[in-house]
């Protein structure tokens, strides 16, 4: 395991609960969302890029580039922890879905649009996996969460953990 890494990602390593962004896109296809992966319909018009991203943004993730130079899919996702330690930084992220029907997983969390967060629909956060994801994998931040909501999205994560033994 790598140094750096806090006690909350060390546990999520252990139960084998971290993966690779590309992972989340195979469980919650961009199709089904609202944005269909489209930039332009994420984008407002105070959003700017920014660098380093903290816990609790909101980001546009890519998954990655094709061969023949062609992106791939985009989601979003709320950093809930970070490994700086890491060249790149690595963050840590929550996948966030507009696909409300999934509010009925308990892992699943409400996460209502407001004017922090910048989303244009309510969504779910599912707090059941952690996604690595590279600072060059993010395109922008839209938005942000308080650390209470990112301190109930890891309290769900560790209920959930708990539940499975």
């Amino acid at each position: 395991m790598e140094k750096g890494l806090s006690e909350f990602l060390k546990l999520a390593y252990e139960k084998g609960k971290i993966k690779d962004v590309k992972d989340a896109f195979d469980e919650y296809p961009v199709e089904k969302e609202w944005h269909q992966g489209k930039i332009e319909n994420i984008l407002c018009e105070d959003t700017v890029e920014y660098s380093p991203y903290d816990i609790g943004d909101i980001v546009f993730v890519k998954e990655y580039y094709y061969e023949n130079g062609e992106r791939g899919k985009n989601h979003l996702f709320v950093i809930v922890d970070q490994n700086n330690m890491a060249v790149p930084i690595e963050n840590f992220g929550m996948l966030i879905s507009s696909q409300l029907e999934k509010i009925k997983f308990e892992a699943n969390k409400l996460l209502p649009k407001d004017a922090n967060n910048k989303l244009k629909r309510d969504s779910v956060v599912k707090t059941d996996v952690i996604y690595r994801i590279t600072n060059n994998q993010i395109l922008f931040k839209i938005g942000s969460v308080d650390r209470q909501k990112i301190e109930e999205y890891k309290e769900s994560f560790l209920n959930s953990i708990n539940e499975q033994g």
